[in-house]
């Protein structure tokens, strides 16, 4: 698919504010495959696609995560997480990508997953330091991110936690998950 039909699709979904965010992920995606070697396309379509459920009715996604047999898990926590799995099989079924490594970066830009591929790396981080990002901790990810793609990760993944843990809220197991799997396979 191509980038203007692809961004078109999107933007009918999404907030003028988010849309914004998403150019500035689409950006972001492509610098960071460059830089570790990934498929530039891939991330480009990956990162515009990644929140196209974002503005979907809860009901709407909760029933998706039910009837196609998606981890149920997911309904015991945040809802924030739903857009991104039920993200991947509506960019399937109602913009027609098929590729699946496209689709796993979307699913798992909110949660991770133990045993990421570089693209999902780049479009997980690609969302979290984006240039309208701001909150504490961002910057220093941004930094890492020049250089070393699994630290920043690490980075990213550990002050995700802390933000959650701080506001008492129950943190998704895959999220405890993927950093431990970062963790254990970057030790320096």
């Amino acid at each position: 698919m191509e980038r203007d039909k692809a961004l078109a699709l999107v933007k009918e979904q999404i907030t003028e504010h988010r849309y914004q965010h998403t150019l500035g992920v689409v950006g972001t995606a492509i610098e960071l495959a460059e830089r570790f070697g990934v498929d530039k396309h891939k991330a480009e379509m990956a990162a515009i696609f990644h929140d196209y459920a974002k503005f979907r009715p809860k009901e709407e996604m909760k029933k998706i995560i039910e009837t196609q047999g998606m981890d149920e898990r997911l309904l015991s926590y945040n809802s924030e997480l739903w857009h991104a799995p039920v993200g991947a099989y509506l960019v399937k079924k109602e913009a027609g990508v098929e590729d699946e490594d496209i689709l796993d970066a979307i699913r798992f830009h909110t949660s991770g997953r133990p045993g990421m591929t570089g693209l999902e790396k780049v479009i997980y981080l690609a969302d979290y330091i984006e240039p309208g990002r701001h909150f504490p901790g961002v910057d220093e990810v941004r930094e890492l991110a020049k250089h070393n793609l699994e630290q920043a990760l690490i980075s990213s993944i550990r002050n995700t936690i802390m933000f959650l843990v701080k506001k008492n809220q129950a943190v998704f197991p895959d999220t405890f998950h993927t950093f431990n799997d970062l963790v254990l396979n970057n030790r320096s």
